[in-house]
């Protein structure tokens, strides 16, 4: 007897539709698995097998094949697991279900029948509901996860008996999102999420929090240069509490990456922007992706919020190169002999680092190291990767008066709702929420950014000075622009480019010696 079942594998952060096919017939007792599997998927036969039997079904002694379709494609993980026994025990007649051609079954089996989580569900119920797929069986800790998806019936189970009995329409277990659930659902996972440090807790750096409050609104990249104890690190992790929340579309895209990393906390649904901190430690794969089944690295994690590289210089140096594509690209593609894979890497990237290798450069009064040492260490960040930031700012050493002023600065509370602002003109402008003004092309860029003439005169005066190469002046104009959305002007004025130009600056100061 024939059998099919439907079921899918994540390729990337994209599902991709696999049909798996079950036929017993006479012969010499056997099961054979065909469809260019991985060795992880070949062995998925002793594991269907054991807990068929385990589960109380007797497995006829017959020749028993299973095709997993198309056949042209590398199939990977254990995922398969649960729709290999569901269409071998359809074909012995222990599952007559009506669903079957409308249900994705998704899920690894134990031997003793148990069902247990596997990754890039979220993906997988995404492609569900467009291949028009009503119903969907998937193990119990993954049920949160695919319900997020309206319109489709998501059924968690526990145990292949239990599937079998959900299959044959008994004690259907049917989890649905409706649409009027996600808002509270979101609201609900939005409040259980940690909290950020405040930038109250920041005394002193009025003008870094400036520049901070600029990159924070356009999404531009930014690098932060001082010494030690000036409080970078405290900056960069107190901008997820001024970032605006994520649409419930950014949620869903966001939710994937983490689905398919296998990073998903069992909420369900990933509500608070990523902030993603590797150690400098981390090696090209741990940064951009990559291994034998291609992953998402830190830089896909952090997918629409904040990665945090601190201690720039102690990076390696060809880690640090591989960023200079993804930063441009917003994407990463991963080139393996059976296909190619593609992470979206639209994150504001964030670094700290020290003048030097004992962090007091250029006050001679506390460095001792020699010029070929501030040199070799200011080496470690090449230009083409200092020219992929749109700002570097300088965080001076916080006098006395100021750290024990009892006033507090500038506050979190006090920054969102400018930042809030500017994102919601930016996305009235592209049309698309998205979309941010780091984001732009050179045809938008000579669309919205129109200059007055003080601007114009200055940006002028900037760029035949030699102090910018040509991306450097497009970012500048790009950070003007985002200066202009918080100050609510609908022109770049000359203000706005000085105080864009200003924070580049230090590159001449360290890197043009």
């Amino acid at each position: 007897m024939y059998k099919k079942v439907i079921s899918g594998a994540v390729y990337g952060i994209t599902g991709r539709m696999i049909t798996v096919e079950a036929d017993i017939s006479c012969g010499f007792p056997s099961l054979t698995m065909v469809g260019y599997l991985a060795s992880e998927v070949r062995e998925a036969r002793e594991r269907v097998m054991t807990a068929v039997r385990n589960s109380g079904f007797q497995i006829p002694a017959k020749r028993i094949v299973v095709n997993l379709s198309p056949a042209d494609i590398r199939k990977q993980g254990t995922a398969f697991d649960l729709p290999i026994a569901a269409a071998v025990m359809a074909a012995m007649g222990n599952i007559r279900s009506r669903y079957m051609s409308e249900t994705m079954i998704v899920g690894e089996l134990g031997l003793q029948g148990n069902v247990m989580p596997v990754r890039g569900i979220l993906p997988l119920a995404l492609l569900a509901k467009e291949s028009g797929l009503t119903r969907m069986i998937v193990p119990e800790m993954n049920a949160a996860e695919a319900g997020l998806v309206s319109g489709l019936a998501v059924t968690g189970v526990g145990s292949l008996a239990e599937a079998a009995a959900v299959l044959n329409d008994r004690n259907m277990a049917v989890k649905m999102m409706q649409e009027k659930e996600t808002a509270a659902y979101m609201t609900d996972c939005v409040r259980k999420s940690k909290e950020s440090p405040d930038f109250s807790e920041l005394f002193g750096q009025e003008v870094l929090k400036r520049g901070i409050e600029i990159a924070a609104a356009g999404g531009h990249h930014l690098l932060m240069v001082g010494p030690p104890g000036v409080g970078k690190s405290l900056a960069a992790r107190c901008i997820p509490s001024v970032l605006p929340q994520m649409s419930f579309e950014e949620c869903l895209e966001v939710t994937k990456i983490h689905s398919v990393a296998g990073q998903m906390s069992g909420d369900g649904l990933m509500t608070k922007r990523p902030f993603r901190a590797p150690h400098h430690s981390a090696s090209v794969q741990a940064l951009i992706g990559g291994g034998r089944i291609p992953m998402p690295g830190e830089i896909s994690l952090a997918h629409r919020g904040v990665l945090f590289l601190d201690e720039l210089p102690e990076f390696g140096r060809r880690t640090l190169e591989t960023l200079r594509q993804p930063l441009e690209e917003g994407e990463v593609m991963i080139s393996r002999v059976y296909g190619n894979y593609i992470f979206p890497a639209r994150m504001m990237l964030v670094a700290a680092m020290n003048p030097c290798p004992c962090g007091f450069y250029p006050d001679r009064n506390r460095c001792f190291c020699t010029s070929r040492q501030v040199e070799e260490y200011i080496g470690h960040i090449s230009r083409p990767i200092l020219d992929r930031f749109d700002m570097t700012i300088e965080a001076a050493p916080v006098s006395y008066e100021k750290l024990t002023f009892s006033k507090q600065g500038l506050s979190s509370a006090q920054m969102r709702p400018r930042i809030e602002a500017a994102r919601s003109v930016q996305a009235a402008r592209f049309g698309n929420s998205m979309q941010l003004n780091s984001e732009m092309n050179k045809r938008q860029i000579e669309t919205y950014c129109r200059l007055d003439a003080d601007g114009s005169s200055y940006m002028k005066e900037i760029y035949n000075s030699g102090m910018v190469s040509t991306r450097g002046y497009y970012k500048i104009l790009k950070v003007a622009r985002t200066a202009a959305d918080i100050d609510g002007s609908e022109k770049i004025t000359g203000e706005h480019i000085y105080e864009a130009a200003g924070f580049r600056s230090i590159d001449q100061k360290y890197w043009g010696r």
